[in-house]
């Protein structure tokens, strides 16, 4: 087929490779512009980008994309269908519409579970098992479309949102393959999705990384690794900025403390009371102005057996 690809960080790349592998014709990218990053805030063009000039393949980068722009240069190219994956912009009805066979979406959960922004991160944080990827044929709503076809994949214990993307991004690729397969030959059945069964995976802010420490230390243990690397988990101790880095469930039972109390636990890290009688072992931290340090080396610089988080 003839595809317009619009997409922009790493988890597009294994869909494009995918595209390449399979015979498709990828006639145009479409990314995000260059955004400044990293020390010195130089402009660095998104990964996508990367790999289609590599290829030799034409990028555009337009700022807007729901000002009949983008319609009107990629309607000229001929695509027989658009696909889509993290490409980070919402897409009008007149792109929607440009292509045959309409606009297909890689998207990193198993709708109707976790519409939106960050699926993965969210999946992580709030303790799911299993998740997967869904190729959907798009409209107008927020990932609402119908569900062209599903591949699942574990969860795993000590995954966080970075180890789990790739995973996810390889698996989208297979599946998109698979699906466009389908579509040529008519094979696939549309299902729509059940609105009752709906989550939404919204964009993540600073804030969500704080922690509440009335949470149990399973629900906090999912959070630190699901926005890792950003948010990030945090909370303040004497009014400077912590940065939880490592943690896991303690797993007895730790009744009698105030949720937020730190306690030294000799050899290991320290042990923070958490909602329900749980707690939470956290055995690297990083104290406002400071290198990242053991949660032991963070309590002796405080000179104590104790400190209250969160205060």
């Amino acid at each position: 087929m003839r595809i317009a690809f619009l997409g922009t960080p790493e988890f597009a790349v294994p869909s494009l490779v995918a595209l390449s592998r399979g015979g498709h014709e990828v006639v145009t990218v479409v990314a995000q512009p260059d955004r400044p990053a990293g020390r010195g805030q130089p402009l660095k063009e998104p990964a996508a980008k990367s790999w289609a000039r590599a290829k030799g393949i034409p990028v555009l980068q337009p700022e807007k994309v729901r000002d009949g722009k983008l319609a009107a240069e990629l309607s000229p190219l001929g695509p027989e269908v658009l696909v889509v994956a993290a490409y980070g912009r919402i897409l009008g009805k007149d792109l929607l519409s440009l292509a045959p066979r309409g606009a297909v979406n890689v998207h990193a959960s198993l709708l109707p579970r976790w519409r939106g922004a960050a699926p993965i991160q969210w999946a992580i944080a709030s303790g799911d098992q299993e998740t997967g990827v869904t190729i959907m044929q798009m409209d107008e709503g927020l990932d609402t479309g119908l569900v062209l076809l599903q591949r699942t994949l574990p969860i795993l214990p000590d995954d966080t949102a970075d180890s789990l993307a790739p995973r996810l991004a390889a698996l989208g690729g297979e599946a998109l393959l698979e699906a466009l397969d389908g579509l040529a030959r008519e094979s696939i059945v549309p299902v729509a999705q059940d609105p009752e069964e709906a989550t939404v995976a919204r964009i993540l802010e600073k804030e969500d990384g704080r922690v509440d420490f009335t949470r149990t230390a399973s629900e906090l243990a999912a959070r630190l690794r699901g926005f890792s690397p950003w948010p990030g988990t945090f909370t303040t101790v004497s009014g400077r900025l912590l940065k939880l880095l490592a943690a896991a469930v303690d797993p007895q039972l730790r009744a009698g403390e105030e949720p937020g109390t730190a306690v030294r636990v000799p050899g290991k890290g320290m042990r923070v009371f958490c909602g329900g009688g749980s707690a939470l072992l956290v055995t690297r931290v990083q104290l406002e102005g400071k290198a990242p340090q053991d949660a032991l080396a963070f309590l002796n610089g405080l000179r104590g057996e104790r400190a209250a988080l969160g205060r």
